[in-house]
């Protein structure tokens, strides 16, 4: 039973959730196209939308179907118009950013997924701190990143930089490979397997399509040629699920331009500095000027650098403002230069005396 869809990862997980709603079958977001979208079934793919009910019952963004969440429909086949989609059953992960813009909305880039593939280029692309975002995100998601390092072929210091990737990327595997050469390509195949979704995250033009398409055999995804500056193209316009000849589940997804986060699992992505703060005098240490600092101190002697650290402390304050109003933005904001409220007016105080 359900020979098709444990293809594309329904387990048991999902199966005995979705045996809770009788008349209705199991499919696999695959694409969304605005408010339609593509959904394998056991029948093969149909074209869906949601339910009326569906859709007055979602609080934001996030409750509607992303690709690779299952969802519960009426028909098997779009033989008399579009499947319904009537419920979305619990997801066991998700890789979500910020919405692009100023809006405090959240965006579910991909769902249901076993790993996340960091993709980043080794030429123009290569971003530790952009990279330190991504890692932060794919913990907290639920599920595990390895990070794919792409066009080794147009780096003269691929070992440098490999190193650079290891001090930030701890707990992560790393692979390094070239569409050019061919190489990793064998690590990255090891990684995937029959029924285990895998999502390619990165930047535009970072190689994600072209591994895809060496992974499949052929040129499934359209592809463009670097410029003149070294930089990839944009290339993918939507997200879309991809079964592989062996089995394994691969969601490809557009580069993102910026990624702005809402929750993170800065504690994994920044164990380093997480441990070593737990050596610091004082357990509220900011790691400024604080005596006693363990952070500090490693970064003295050589073993941390000042820019993970500043990296570190954006993000945290980036996540902790997230979903603030002006009020609550702004005490926030005190606290963090000054200590408190009644720390910033004794600064004032004291630069009135000053220029007295």
């Amino acid at each position: 039973m359900y020979y098709n869809l444990k293809k594309y990862g329904f387990c048991e997980r999902f199966e005995q959730e979705a045996s809770l709603y009788e008349g209705l079958y199991p499919a696999r977001i695959s694409e969304q196209h605005r408010e339609i979208y593509k959904a394998v079934s056991e029948n093969g793919e149909v074209s869906a939308s949601v339910s009326g009910k569906f859709a007055f019952s979602a609080k934001d963004i996030t409750d509607f179907p992303a690709v690779g969440d299952w969802v519960m429909i009426d028909r098997t086949d779009s033989s008399d118009g579009n499947a319904v989609i009537h419920h979305l059953l619990r997801r066991k992960s998700a890789f979500e950013r910020k919405a692009a813009g100023t809006s405090n909305a959240l965006q579910i880039v991909a769902a249901n997924i076993d790993t996340v593939f960091i993709c980043m280029s080794l030429n123009n692309d290569f971003n530790l701190r952009r990279l330190e975002r991504y890692l932060s995100i794919a913990w907290d998601s639920m599920a595990e990143p390895v990070i794919i390092l792409t066009k080794a072929d147009l780096c003269a210091e691929t070992e440098a930089r490999l190193n650079e990737v290891r001090a930030v990327g701890m707990g992560a595997d790393t692979v390094v490979c070239s569409s050019m050469t061919g190489i990793g390509y064998d690590d990255v195949l090891k990684r995937i397997s029959y029924g285990k979704t895998i999502a390619f995250i990165g930047s535009s033009g970072v190689g994600k399509s072209t591994l895809i398409n060496r992974l499949m055999g052929r040129d499934l995804l359209a592809t463009k040629e670097i410029r003149d500056d070294d930089r990839g193209r944009h290339t993918t316009t939507h997200r879309q699920l991809i079964l592989l000849p062996n089995g394994g589940i691969v969601i490809d997804t557009p580069g993102m331009r910026e990624l702005q986060l809402d929750s993170g699992n800065l504690p994994k992505a920044f164990e380093d500095i997480e441990e070593l703060a737990l050596l610091c005098r004082y357990r509220d240490c900011s790691h400024h000027s604080e005596p006693g600092c363990a952070v500090k101190k490693a970064i003295e002697a050589g073993e941390l650098s000042e820019a993970r650290l500043e990296s570190y402390n954006k993000l945290r304050k980036e996540i902790n403002y997230e979903g603030l109003n002006s009020r609550e933005l702004e005490r926030e904001k005190i606290k963090n230069m000054f200590g408190g409220m009644g720390e910033m007016k004794q600064a004032r105080r004291f630069a009135k005396n000053k220029d007295k």
